[in-house]
């Protein structure tokens, strides 16, 4: 499966900003999928990971409620709100596909889990 995240751009600290993630050539209703960040001279973490039909979603603790994973198999697409938006979420945010739907949630913190990877969309909060 191919991913194109996209939907990144400016915007000023406490909006909201939601980023898409479209997938193609593999059946993407058997995909789990997550989504990541990568801040500026920072390593790659978890944000938050979905199964794939939707009833089970994980979030990083560090967010507090902010952001809300979902996805639409009908569309291809996943998707991540972010709301009250920190220039501490400044980042490059990657989605991800996992092969290994069945896993128990907490497992979908770990890159290793994603075959699948789209080329980032920037994110940039400012203050």
């Amino acid at each position: 499966v191919q991913l194109q995240a996209s939907g990144g751009g400016l915007v000023q600290a406490g909006g909201s900003l939601r980023i898409s993630c479209a997938a193609s050539g593999g059946t993407f209703s058997s995909y789990a999928l997550g989504w990541f960040r990568q801040a500026p001279g920072q390593e790659r973490e978890f944000v938050a990971a979905i199964r794939r039909n939707s009833g089970s979603v994980y979030y990083s603790r560090s967010l507090n409620g902010r952001f809300t994973i979902s996805r639409d198999n009908a569309q291809n697409a996943a998707f991540l709100q972010m709301n009250n938006l920190k220039p501490e979420d400044t980042a490059v945010y990657y989605c991800a596909a996992s092969e290994n739907a069945n896993y128990a949630l907490s497992v979908y913190r770990s890159e290793s889990v994603y075959a699948y990877w789209g080329q980032g969309t920037l994110v940039t909060v400012s203050s």
